[in-house]
């Protein structure tokens, strides 16, 4: 079915308008998923000024980008009016220093991290690569220090560490992310390789319908609701605060010590958007499991389920 002329319209507006432009799930400050949450992630690293547009905020704005763009999927990058690609080639061009040029954004040179390998895991890692092939092992950290460790070819760009007789490649998106690392590995049933990384920040934490009622009873805690307006009419929960243009500027004013909690339909959308709050500085962050939901269930049958 063709794009409607207004709808190719706007979206053209939208695309030359802003130098770059992100079409994602949820907006900057409450992404709605995870692909959207890691290029909002690189963005902000980065430091160029850009939009972004929440096409859930539109059936037919979320359905019109893809056929714009004849791209499937969500989020989508365009910079200087020409499309640049989701998720995974954003975080390619990252990691290779593509995106960087693209954007004209100067980045330091980055140094070689230090990483240190256990006994252990490089007996491991010495095991694992006659089966492998004898490509030599791979280090990713993502933007949201999601680990990749496997074995791989050379890329051009790549930083090499030793440690233990073992080489290490990073790319150079992971290096000031991984330096410091050391990584070991445990024998057992619950056992494997286990990462300890002074850079990465404070994780979400889980908080039951319950527990978060007892807090905001107490006053010790302030709620978001990061999901759609269109949700919110249909049930919300009445201490929690929209995330709109007015909730956005409320959360910013907070001292970044204190406690907040997010909470979507399930959880799933609250958790991408708890994991960048605590990319931006905030110290104590819950995401409300089972979300409002659980809230239904086990709080407030009078809010209703859907």
């Amino acid at each position: 079915m063709p794009l409607p002329e207004p709808l190719r319209k706007q979206i053209s507006e939208l695309v030359t308008t802003h130098r770059v432009v992100l079409f994602m799930k949820g907006n900057r400050r409450a992404p709605q998923c995870g692909f959207s949450a890691q290029v909002v992630q690189i963005l902000d690293e980065l430091g160029p000024a850009y939009e972004t547009v929440d096409v859930l905020s539109s059936p037919a704005l979320r359905d019109g980008i893809k056929e714009f763009s004849e791209w499937p999927t969500i989020p989508q990058l365009y910079v200087g009016g020409r499309f640049v690609g989701g998720c995974d080639i954003v975080r390619e061009m990252h990691a290779g220093g593509e995106l960087q040029k693209l954007l004209g954004v100067t980045v330091a040179e980055p140094k070689t991290p230090a990483i240190t390998l256990s006994p252990a895991a490089a007996k491991a890692f010495e095991d694992a690569r006659a089966e492998a092939g004898g490509d030599p092992l791979r280090l990713s950290v993502g933007p949201a220090f999601q680990y990749e460790l496997f074995f791989g070819p050379r890329e051009p760009g790549d930083l090499e560490v030793e440690s233990a007789g073992i080489e290490v490649l990073v790319d150079r998106g992971s290096a000031t992310r991984a330096d410091g690392l050391r990584i070991d590995y445990v024998e057992g049933p619950n056992g494997g390789f286990k990462i300890d990384n002074p850079n990465e920040p404070p994780r979400v934490r889980q908080l039951s319908a319950g527990e978060l009622a007892t807090m905001l009873g107490e006053g010790k805690i302030e709620l978001f609701d990061v999901r759609p307006e269109s949700e919110r009419a249909i049930a919300k929960i009445a201490a929690a605060r929209a995330l709109d243009a007015a909730g956005q500027a409320h959360l910013a004013a907070l001292d970044r010590q204190a406690p907040i909690a997010v909470h979507c339909h399930h959880g799933v959308r609250s958790q991408a958007a708890a994991e960048h709050l605590v990319r931006e500085g905030f110290k104590t962050v819950y995401n409300l499991k089972g979300g409002i939901d659980a809230w239904s269930l086990s709080v407030d049958p009078s809010v209703p389920r859907y």
